[in-house]
């Protein structure tokens, strides 16, 4: 007999429990992301529950109604096989799909053995985003570096959004500020080369976005992000459509260790891939 199942909005202690879920299946979250998530969109966090009790829940995140992302997407264990997975992931489906503009455009980056689940509900294959893990390494600051923070909001956030798929302003500022942290831009010709982005994690660090002009400059933000992860273990999520950004992750001694599958329902979003050396996170795009 299936259970009952209750859908409804999450509260934010879910959203933590949700995290620390996923931690627990080695998905290693950034320690700030909890927090950074739900203020982008508290309306974008689903939780599921049988008997009053949460079983599994997953994220939705609009990006001002143009862009909208799954992740987070999780069932306890001992409720899987019976499926209210399905009853919950298609559920989230629909209600982000009523929360987004028409053409509707939703991503997400999901486990390679359930894109054929995913496939069901309208998604197609893009690509194949890869996690590569190494170790952080001293290096010297290029020059060309600066702290990402001090350079005037709107020009980083015009930059973010030649590489995203929508405008996220209220994502961003948090993102770049988080405690604990290293923010760099590339500044060229008196603009904006290039950002990058490294935060800590329960395991190590991740470096996340990584957004630049070409591949010299990529490896000039990479090593000074690597710099502030001296000995620590490091993790760089790079979209296997860039061959550069394959060969920024191998020529540091990276592994791959981890992949997901970059879909989309609707048509993918016109970007510079050959620019984007580093996705931001697999949750939230």
């Amino acid at each position: 007999m299936t259970p009952d199942l209750r859908i409804r909005q999450m509260n934010r202690d879910e959203v933590d429990r949700l995290v620390e879920w996923a931690a627990q299946e080695g998905w290693n979250p950034g320690r700030n992301d909890a927090e950074i998530f739900w203020s982008t969109d508290p309306e974008g966090f689903i939780a599921a529950e049988v008997e009053g009790e949460l079983m599994g829940g997953g994220s939705i995140v609009s990006y001002g109604g143009r862009f909208g992302f799954m992740g987070f997407f999780i069932i306890r264990p001992d409720y899987r096989g019976q499926g209210l997975g399905r009853r919950l992931w298609f559920h989230r489906r629909d209600l982000l799909a009523s929360r987004l503009q028409a053409p509707v455009l939703i991503g997400m980056d999901g486990v390679f053995n359930m894109q054929a689940f995913y496939g069901q509900g309208g998604f197609v294959l893009f690509g194949r985003d890869l996690r590569y893990a190494g170790v952080g390494e001293a290096a010297s600051l290029s020059r060309t570096l600066v702290d990402l923070r001090e350079l005037p909001f709107g020009e980083v956030l015009r930059y973010d959004t030649e590489h995203f798929p929508a405008l996220r302003e209220r994502f961003l500022r948090q993102w770049i500020h988080q405690p604990g942290s290293r923010t760099l831009g590339a500044v060229q010709d008196g603009g904006l080369g290039g950002y990058g982005v490294i935060r800590p994690c329960r395991q190590g660090f991740k470096v996340g976005p990584l957004f630049a002009a070409d591949a010299a400059t990529a490896e000039e933000l990479f090593c000074g992000l690597a710099d502030f992860a001296r000995g620590e273990p490091l993790f760089l999520d790079v979209p296997e459509i860039n061959p550069a950004a394959l060969a920024l992750a191998q020529r540091h001694g990276m592994r791959e260790v981890f992949g997901c599958a970059r879909m989309y329902l609707g048509p993918p979003p016109e970007l510079p891939h050959q620019e984007i050396f580093g996705v931001t996170t697999f949750e939230l795009g």
